[in-house]
């Protein structure tokens, strides 16, 4: 794609979106993600984190606002464009295809590039071990720790420049969520930009870059995940009520 690779990763600004007519879940919102930066989104159940994640890989209609990628405009692309400009998606519930293999699976995720799939396979084979010992296995008889890392890997295999998660420590164990954070770190340290919406807010400040707090579909606060972590707001009013939920 034509892209400058001075520019952001992302930059989606003033996003309106939702998914009734009349009705915006999205009310302006901004994030930005730098090559090579690990960012967190958090906020309050409706807040509108998941509808950003769709609306910026093309799964929901921009109604006004822009997204940017690598300072391209793909606002209104679909998601299929998205991937293969770079970007990869994990969604938050099916994410696997639970009557193939893990194989199968890996390779619906390069089917645009077939002839790369043995590199590729192997590139994961190293960051999630158990999938190379369980390639023949159906997905849906892994535990849901497991079809996490494949549903990542499966996302991974296009070599994306941007790696958007939906809450991917969601409905998991402590140890499969500490796990999944774990790879996102892998991931993001190998160089892959990391869009990571979660509701683990405490967990996700702790190993992000910098962070966004989203209320009622607009930015609340931001900053650094370190400097969100210690703001006093932002823990009175956030990570309290986030610590509850779950």
């Amino acid at each position: 794609m034509s892209a400058d690779e001075h520019a952001p990763v992302l930059a989606a600004d003033d996003i309106v979106a939702g998914y009734l007519a009349g009705i915006d879940v999205l009310r302006g919102c901004s994030v930005q993600v730098e090559p090579g930066e690990l960012v967190g989104v958090i906020g309050p159940n409706g807040a509108g984190k998941s509808t950003l994640i769709k609306a910026v890989f093309g799964l929901l209609r921009v109604r006004s606002g822009t997204v940017r990628l690598l300072g391209e405009d793909v606002t209104g692309r679909s998601a299929h464009e998205q991937v293969r400009r770079g970007v990869g998606y994990v969604p938050q519930l099916e994410n696997v295809f639970p009557a193939l293999t893990v194989e199968e699976n890996l390779r619906m995720g390069i089917y645009l590039r077939p002839k790369d799939y043995a590199r590729r396979a192997a590139a994961m084979a190293e960051l999630f071990p158990v999938l190379a010992a369980r390639r023949r296995q159906k997905a849906g008889s892994m535990s849901g720790g497991e079809r996490q890392m494949l549903a990542m890997a499966r996302a991974l295999m296009m070599e994306p420049r941007l790696l958007l998660l939906d809450e991917p420590s969601a409905g998991l164990s402590p140890v499969h969520q500490d796990l999944v954070f774990e790879r996102v770190r892998e991931i993001n340290g190998a160089g892959v930009a990391v869009l990571m919406v979660e509701q683990n807010a405490r967990r996700c400040l702790q190993i992000c870059d910098r962070g966004y707090v989203l209320d009622q579909g607009r930015n609340a606060y931001s900053g650094t995940g370190a400097h969100l972590l210690r703001d006093e707001k932002v823990i009175e009013l956030y990570l309290g009520t986030l610590a509850r939920v779950r």
